[in-house]
């Protein structure tokens, strides 16, 4: 298989992978979110160990958890990738899959929005143009929902501020996930450990339950290992165009699957987000560059 199929395989897989992550967490119920997410830290922290130790780059990534700057920025990263995970995994169970879709869908933008405003970069027209097209859809939602979509915006900034992070630091995708996992792993395994003095934690009470709890960090981080690998085999613009698999099966699952509620003006605002990200595209592809796509 030549370089540029593998790559796209790899990348194809990550993101539906993620974009079929509406399925799986339910699945993990009468567990609430914390200790769905406690549990997926818990288990990814596990899984990259031995991933790390098989590999032989375990000692590299103690040393790097050595540097204070680099460790302080990872403990940041490990706060907004709680955050995302909470809103995320709570939005999921809760019946709001498809706003939890358009988190992801105006990323690109947010992404846009933090690398004018942050970075000091440059718009070109056609991103102008994307970023005021997807304001009047979010305002539509916003009109249709009578309150601004939280969840989508909770989930596109704390994604957005993660990836602008991880992308200073420039760490390899294991290794930076081992490290800001290892971070959070003490706090939530004493939440675990709690819930389980208390007799209400999930794990232990059912076999295939507890199985499902523990694959969480897999399930987590294999989608990472595939999107790192297809990065290095394809050109950011291919990838750039790949990320929208992810909520556009999110959006199904809501739609068609979980059957949530979707009148007409909602339908009236994602379509405007759609055009936007359809201007993006057209950008990405004429520039051959794209927003930054990192991660975890």
């Amino acid at each position: 298989m030549s370089k540029n199929k593998l790559g796209l395989l790899f990348g194809i897989s990550a993101y539906s992978l993620w974009g079929a992550f509406p399925l799986y967490w339910p699945l993990l119920e009468p567990a609430n979110p914390l200790e769905i997410v406690s549990h997926r830290a818990v288990w990814t922290l596990v899984f990259c160990v031995i991933v790390l130790a098989a590999t032989k780059a375990l000692k590299s990534t103690l040393v790097t958890l050595k540097r204070p700057l680099v460790a302080a920025k990872l403990f940041l990263t490990s706060i907004l990738i709680s955050i995302n995970w909470l809103v995320y995994i709570w939005a999921t169970n809760n019946g709001h899959v498809v706003e939890a879709s358009l988190g992801y869908y105006i990323n690109p933008l947010i992404m846009i929005g933090f690398g004018v405003i942050l970075l000091k970069e440059k718009m070109r027209p056609l991103q102008w143009a994307a970023v005021s097209i997807a304001t009047i859809g979010v305002l539509v939602l916003t009109i249709d929902y009578g309150r601004l979509p939280w969840i989508a915006l909770a989930l596109a900034i704390s994604w957005g501020s993660y990836g602008l992070i991880k992308k200073q630091l420039g760490l390899g995708a294991l290794e930076g996930l081992a490290i800001e996992t290892s971070i959070s792993a003490f706090f939530y395994l004493g939440y675990l450990v709690y819930l389980g003095n208390q007799g209400t934690g999930q794990f232990g009470q059912h076999w295939g339950l507890t199985l499902l709890l523990m694959s969480a960090g897999a399930i987590t981080a294999i989608p990472l290992l595939l999107f790192n690998g297809s990065t290095t085999r394809l050109p950011f613009t291919t990838i750039g165009l790949l990320q929208y698999i992810t909520p556009t099966l999110q959006f199904s699952v809501g739609v068609w699957i979980r059957h949530e509620d979707m009148p007409t003006a909602r339908w009236v605002g994602f379509l405007i987000i759609w055009v936007s990200l359809t201007t993006l595209a057209i950008d990405l592809v004429k520039s051959g560059r794209t927003v930054n796509n990192s991660i975890a």
